[in-house]
């Protein structure tokens, strides 16, 4: 039975930040006998699918999830905190792609979410405080216990019960372990679980100084400059179980809740079939209709009324594809916002590839050249 599991791993789609690199990382997990491996890159979600897949392959259940800043006011740089946050369920991990990308929608950098919008989106996500770096650990270093409190009270109510835990983490620092025996007396007066989450930057310990030098290129400094940010000490390696146990055996309880975490984590990623918006059809009629009346529309005024029993035949031809492949709605939405550049007066392209060889992109004018006059084919 498994006593440990990693739930704050950054990879090195954590860019000049983090050298661990996917496939090493599930590699050594599950060298380690490890069940389970989270990946929780800063601000982004690029690393997900390799490192899905990575950890399929070698039978470790990967768990999916982001380490986000939040802003409290406006996205004033003092009021930025990280948060980690795991993907539950399918509709967990959905969430945690819309928060990534209401992140860089912002024109602040780095990116950043309100609290209102995490608020919106947090339904089957697991959140944990974070590192020494998060709100709660820097209020209850600050000396600000009531602050803690209502901010800890605050992000449970947000989360749901059970859904948000005070994170413990041990790189030997002594103010992780100040931070740590706080956090304990936290959870005891508000009943919040607790959990250990040992932040990992590399795979092994002789990557320390790879990663430190990344640290400086992305922060523009020397190595030698004493006043960059940068990690203290080099205990920031994925370890063992039996590492981990060593460390926390005092708070068994937090060692568990990472394999009851791990254990709830249940996210299968569909592959091998599209995933497009619905796209809206107008009262009662269905897709292939919807298609072909825009298609009727298009043939008329390209090739005028009633149109050449060749062009006729073609149309029919490809419209009966289109439906077998299950791309109506594909075929649907592309002329929607075409459709929507031509009437901006947006550039468009005249086609390329493989599209130009479709008549029904041709008369719904998602591309402009005649396939029939250029003897263009359909099957390309």
């Amino acid at each position: 039975m498994s006593r440990y599991c990693h739930l704050h791993v950054h990879s090195e789609y954590s860019l000049l930040k983090s050298s661990a690199r996917i496939e090493e990382l599930a590699s050594q997990a599950a060298r380690m006998g490890m069940k389970a491996l989270a990946l929780t890159d800063f601000d982004a979600m690029y690393g997900i699918i390799p490192f899905y897949q990575a950890c399929k392959r070698v039978g470790v259940k990967p768990i999916l999830g982001l380490e986000i800043s939040v802003s409290r006011k406006g996205g004033e740089k003092e009021s930025i905190f990280p948060l980690v946050l795991l993907a539950e369920t399918y509709e967990g991990y959905q969430n945690l792609m819309r928060l990534s990308t209401l992140a860089h929608l912002k024109e602040e950098a780095p990116p950043f979410l309100h609290l209102e919008e995490l608020k919106a989106h947090s339904r089957g996500i697991i959140a944990l405080s974070g590192s020494v770096r998060g709100e709660i650990p820097q209020l209850l270093l600050a000396g600000k216990f009531t602050e803690a409190f209502m901010t800890a009270l605050e992000l449970m109510e947000l989360f749901g019960k059970g859904n948000f835990y005070l994170s413990l983490e041990d790189h030997d620092l002594p103010l992780e372990k100040k931070a740590n025996h706080l956090l304990i007396q936290l959870s005891q007066r508000t009943g919040i679980p607790m959990v250990v989450a040992h932040e990992a930057y590399y795979v092994h310990k002789r990557e320390a100084k790879v990663q430190d030098v990344l640290s400086a290129i992305g922060t523009g400094k020397k190595l030698t400059d004493p006043s960059r940010e940068r990690l203290l000490t080099e205990q920031y390696d994925l370890k063992s179980e039996e590492e981990m146990v060593e460390r926390f055996g005092w708070v068994k309880e937090a060692l568990e809740n990472s394999v009851k975490i791990a254990e709830r984590c249940r996210v299968e990623i569909p592959f091998g079939k599209s995933i497009l918006p619905s796209f809206p059809y107008p009262p009662g009629k269905d897709g292939p209709e919807t298609l072909r009346f825009l298609c009727m529309e298009g043939v008329r005024e390209r090739y005028g009324d009633p149109p050449p029993a060749q062009v006729m035949d073609r149309l029919t031809y490809e419209l009966s594809i289109i439906e077998q492949m299950g791309f109506t709605d594909y075929f649907l939405i592309v002329w929607d916002f075409m459709k929507y550049a031509h009437e901006k007066g947006i550039p468009t392209g005249p086609g390329r590839g493989s599209a130009a060889g479709s008549l029904v992109a041709y008369v719904l004018k998602i591309t402009n050249i005649d396939p029939l006059r250029y003897n263009l084919f359909f099957e390309r």
